[in-house]
């Protein structure tokens, strides 16, 4: 069986409020054997807990995005360093910079991405980048800050071959999704060919980045299917060997037993 573990959700967001339990308790016949719901706003720790706490296949990483690090204070990073400690959390994330939007400004959000970062060396947990428009600082913040012995995945990987083997240097994983199944994506299709597949993990982020056929659409983990298709016509691979390959990746990257 090809076993689907789709290592980046956000399963608690409110896309899924009509349907997550029917949802949810579908995607063992559709072959995802696990799932890791990340957080990213400053109230979702909670409840990405309390949904790992619920689902055995489910786990769950807490942080705090960059796009939400104006809310940030001592009193929600006390709350981060206990939620750490719960049993069913495998990550500190998302976490990060995004320069997309001009708000929050670039100040602040390096601010809780190295307090966050320290705080996945603190609790000895790997960490869960989102970097969007802002390679540079991302690298040298990763750089000055030695993520390298933190270890992590980058979510979401958007860059170049050249960005890419940086982050290889630093031996971080390679959250791969939706986007790379779309035509237009001839820059990370190239990042794909030039990653180790050692190094890949497949990832929906849903709801959002659905692949195609579905782009546009609400995301689901058992979508995934069409992402590793495509990775394995990249690599010239068997899609069962990406499947095998990725679902050990993942239990690598978040520390799991196999």
């Amino acid at each position: 069986m090809n076993l689907i573990f789709d290592t980046h959700a956000h399963y608690d967001d409110d896309a899924f409020d009509e349907d997550r339990e029917q949802l949810l308790l579908s995607l063992g016949a559709k072959n995802v054997g696990k799932v890791v719901n990340i957080a990213a706003s400053v109230g979702s720790p909670e409840r990405v807990l309390a949904m790992a706490e619920k689902y055995d296949f489910m786990y769950a990483a807490v942080g705090v995005h960059p796009g939400d690090a104006a809310l940030m204070n001592e009193e929600v990073f006390r709350q981060l360093q206990e939620q750490c400690a719960h049993e069913k959390c495998v990550a500190v994330g998302e976490i990060g910079l995004d320069y997309y939007w001009s708000e929050p400004e670039g100040e602040i959000q390096r601010v809780w991405f190295e307090r966050q970062l320290e705080l996945a060396r603190e609790v000895h947990k790997p960490v869960v980048i989102h970097s969007r428009d802002a390679a540079k600082d991302t690298m040298d913040m990763m750089t000055g800050l030695r993520a390298g012995e933190i270890g992590g995945v980058i979510h979401c990987f958007s860059y170049t071959k050249e960005t890419a083997r940086q982050f290889l240097d630093m031996d971080f994983y390679f959250g791969i999704g939706g986007v790379v199944t779309f035509k237009n994506s001839k820059k990370l299709k190239e990042a794909v060919e030039y990653i180790p597949m050692e190094k890949i993990v497949l990832e929906t982020d849903c709801p959002y980045l659905a692949p195609d056929p579905f782009r546009g659409k609400r995301n689901e983990s058992s979508y995934l299917s069409y992402v590793a298709e495509t990775i394995a016509q990249l690599k010239g691979l068997p899609v069962e060997a990406v499947y095998e390959r990725t679902w050990e990746n993942a239990h690598r990257l978040y520390r799991l037993p196999l």
